[in-house]
């Protein structure tokens, strides 16, 4: 309980890598009993996908051993039959002939009321199915053309990975459970990976954000330098997986299971494993493999062997706050304090504002000094000056020489 807590206040120092070896056992078990399932039960396809007739029949009272008798006479006993509801029969059959499907269903009517008749031809579900394929290639293609331009081809491979196997452990407990598969279901796959991918993206642009910075310093690894992003992005993952569940659990609690809707049963179920699965693989799949490819990395390994010459790769470390924050080399100032520390910044600050404070003091100072200076002269007598000849007055009158302008002649008023 403390762990989450600390996840909600924001405080949380989880050591993801510890885990990422545990994670990768379970997965691989995970998906080992996935593909098992799938080579030995196989998927339970819709008829959309296989083909052929299916009838559903409101008949309570009726077992499905009483119905397999009654179809036995129309050579359907290897229909599928399944009660829903506790009164209505499911039948799907192979009969892909319309004319003796419809003779079916007039016959079923002894049975009960015909709720639901549906006739799919093989060429159909062939073109579902290769729509399906394509639509899943197209979005590998243009997620791995985007990841590695916006980021780089080493996070392309390690989201692609983490969305198979995403689609692996989904298909596997379709598989284990026989859930049908309809297109309903291929559109939640589709589905689920773009949330998968979103968390997995939400976790790179964050690692990219704290090597560009941390990075600078040459003081930690590349798995360090994940770990840090993993614990600042894991209360958005949570959020985003929760808010995303409790909205498909309703559907499928509600829409499913008390009013009945096998369509959102169908949605749901996928939704609902894929969510939680995708969840699970953007913390320990996507950021595990993108760790192991980048210590490769030349300047990568060149860190982790300066480390590991100073003995500091025993165990995942901490990410000092300082060096979270600034992305600097600490260096050692004046008084013992490195630059990059709280305090050393504190002084800097203070010392910044000295001056500004020094400044007005002595443009009070010069401005006492000026008083001071206009009070001593104020009493002395000024100097004496020779006087300047006055400049003869003239009267102009007519011409002037000199080129002097006349005055202006007055105008006589009329009378």
């Amino acid at each position: 309980m403390s762990t989450i807590g600390d996840i909600f206040k924001g405080t949380n120092n989880i050591d993801f890598p510890k885990m990422w070896k545990t994670a990768a056992i379970g997965s691989l078990v995970l998906i080992l009993l996935s593909v098992g399932a799938f080579l030995i039960r196989g998927l339970n396809l819709g008829i959309d996908f296989e083909g052929g007739t299916s009838f559903e029949v409101d008949s309570p009272g009726t077992s499905v051993s009483e119905a397999r008798d009654f179809l036995t006479d129309f050579d359907a006993a290897d229909a599928k039959i399944q009660i829903v509801d506790e009164t209505t029969l499911r039948i799907r059959s192979d009969i892909e002939d319309p004319v003796r499907a419809g003779e079916i269903r007039n016959e079923l009517a002894a049975l009960g009321e015909v709720t639901g008749f549906e006739s799919v031809g093989p060429t159909w579900g062939e073109e579902i199915t290769q729509k399906a394929t394509r639509a899943l290639l197209f979005f590998f293609a243009a997620i791995a053309l985007y990841i590695s331009v916006r980021l780089e081809w080493r996070m392309a491979i390690g989201a692609l990975v983490a969305v198979i196997h995403d689609l692996i452990i989904s298909v596997g407990i379709y598989s284990i459970f026989q859930f049908e598969v309809t297109p309903a279901t291929v559109i939640a796959f589709l589905t689920i990976m773009g949330y998968s991918l979103y968390d997995t993206i939400v976790v790179y642009d964050k690692v990219h954000e704290v090597t560009a910075r941390v990075g600078a310093t040459g003081k930690y690894t590349y798995t360090e330098m994940m770990n840090l992003a993993l614990n600042r992005v894991i209360m958005r993952s949570l959020n985003t997986t929760v808010t995303s569940v409790l909205p498909v659990l309703s559907m499928l609690i509600i829409g499913a299971f008390i009013l009945g809707a096998v369509t959102l049963q169908e949605f749901a179920i996928a939704l609902l494993v894929g969510l939680i699965v995708g969840g699970y693989s953007s913390l320990f799949v996507a950021s595990s493999l993108v760790a192991w490819l980048k210590e490769k990395e030349p300047r990568h390994a060149e860190v982790r062997e300066k480390l590991e010459a100073k003995g500091l790769t025993g165990g995942t470390r901490t990410v000092d706050n300082d060096d979270a924050v600034l992305g600097t080399t600490p260096r050692r100032g004046a008084g013992g304090r490195s630059p990059g520390s709280s305090t050393a910044v504190k002084d800097r600050t203070e010392s910044a504002k000295k001056p500004q404070k020094a400044k007005k003091s002595s443009a009070k100072d010069d401005a006492g000094d000026e008083d001071l200076i206009a009070e001593q002269f104020a009493d002395k007598p000024k100097a004496s000056q020779p006087d300047k000849p006055a400049k003869p007055k003239t009267k102009t009158t007519g011409s002037t020489p000199g080129g002097a302008i006349p005055p202006r002649p007055r105008k006589k008023k009329k009378r």
